[in-house]
């Protein structure tokens, strides 16, 4: 459902062009072409209205002003996707969010349903100094704590080719590498029952028509429904 129009759209102000990548509303722009880009090689002004909470004539007008930077590529009718210059800094802030939800759970103790929203906030506010200090502090992770892959400082990324669970094989044993999800309920929905990272699973039975699912984790049987398993991704247990 779509939102308010967000603050930083309604202003109209943008930086200097040479500070452009320092917005917040460039950052997060940038970053939701790239996470929205990974399905299609062209992201839509509605799927970026929708992801965004805006309305799609803002998102136009935004993708005008980021082609005039080398920020992205625009054609109408088709859509945006990122320029390489685009795909750095997205990715510059994909590793610094995912640098701190990791730091919030394992130095400070968060909730896993706790630090999205909160490295939302601390991603544009910290140096790149920090970020740097903070890789080594955690010894340079490949992954935050959901299983998403963490960017090397580099610009890098390592892709895992994971399936969903809710299309898992039965009786096939696997291994939860990532929990897909953002909604903290969500989160807190799949963490009660089980389904952490690194926990071993093995899907029993699937009701058709996307109906419910019984699966073992560490060795308890559980019932989750389509949906939830569609958050969880697994990959075969060697």
């Amino acid at each position: 459902m779509m939102g308010r129009q967000s603050p930083y759209f309604e202003s109209g102000v943008m930086p200097e062009k040479n500070d452009l990548t320092q917005s917040k509303s460039v950052q997060d722009f940038l970053k939701a072409v790239y996470r929205l880009q990974q399905d299609e090689d062209r992201v839509s002004t509605n799927a970026l209205a929708e992801g965004l909470a805006v309305q799609a004539p803002s998102v136009t007008e935004m993708a005008q002003r980021l082609v005039n930077a080398g920020l992205i590529d625009y054609e109408r009718y088709k859509g945006v996707r990122l320029t390489l210059h685009g795909e750095a800094i997205a990715l510059k802030i994909i590793r610094r969010h995912r640098l701190i939800e990791l730091y919030l759970v394992r130095e400070l103790n968060y909730a896993l349903k706790e630090v999205h929203a909160e490295a939302e906030s601390l991603e544009h506010a910290v140096s790149d100094r920090f970020v740097n200090a903070l890789a080594t502090k955690l010894g340079d992770p490949a992954v935050d704590p959901h299983g998403d892959p963490i960017p090397a400082a580099d610009g890098t990324i390592t892709l895992r080719v994971l399936s969903a669970l809710s299309e898992w094989p039965l009786n096939m044993p696997a291994t939860v590498s990532r929990i897909k999800a953002e909604n903290p309920a969500m989160i807190e929905h799949l963490l009660d029952r089980g389904f952490s990272l690194n926990a071993a699973v093995e899907v029993l039975a699937h009701d058709p028509f996307e109906g419910p699912m019984t699966v073992r984790v560490e060795g308890e049987e559980k019932i989750i429904g389509h949906h939830a398993a569609a958050c969880v991704l697994v990959e075969k247990r060697g």
